[in-house]
C-alpha cells in the first residue's frame, strides 16, 4: 500500500528527512520520483541506497500501481552504479518486512559493490 509524505507528520521515516532536506546526505541522484545517496553504515566498499520519494512501505506492501516507479528505482540503481565505477558487477537488496530483515518502513534499494559478494548474504 502507498502513501504520500506529508511533511506535518512527525513519524515520518529517515528517508522522508532526508528527501526534505533535514538530515543530510550524500547525494547521487535525484529525480522527481527517488532520490539515491550514500549509506551511513557501508556494508560494502560502494553501499547505496535507492529510495522513491513518494512513500511505499515495503515490496511486500507495494501494489500495482507501484510498478513504474519500483522498475524506475532498478534503472537509477543501475546507471548509479555505472557511474560509481562497479563495473565487474554488484547487488541490488530490498529487505521487506521484519523477517527479511526491513528497519525502515520506507521502500529502498540497497546496492552493494566494489568487492566479490558471497551467497547466501544471511
Amino acid at each position: 500500500m502507498s502513501t504520500s509524505s506529508d511533511s506535518s507528520n512527525p513519524d515520518r521515516t529517515i528517508f522522508e528527512k532526508i528527501i526534505a532536506r533535514e538530515i543530510p546526505a550524500e547525494i547521487l541522484h535525484e529525480d522527481d520520483d527517488c532520490i539515491a545517496f550514500k549509506d551511513v553504515s557501508p556494508q560494502a566498499p560502494t553501499h547505496f541506497l535507492v529510495v522513491p520519494k513518494r512513500v511505499i512501505v515495503s515490496v511486500k506492501e507495494s501494489c500495482d500501481d507501484d510498478a513504474a516507479v519500483m522498475g524506475h528505482l532498478l534503472c537509477v540503481a543501475r546507471r548509479v552504479a555505472e557511474q560509481e565505477g562497479l563495473k565487474d558487477g554488484f547487488r541490488v537488496v530490498a529487505n521487506s518486512g521484519p523477517d527479511g530483515g526491513q528497519s525502515v518502513d520506507h521502500l529502498h534499494l540497497h546496492v552493494l559493490g566494489g568487492r566479490k559478494l558471497t551467497w547466501p548474504p544471511g
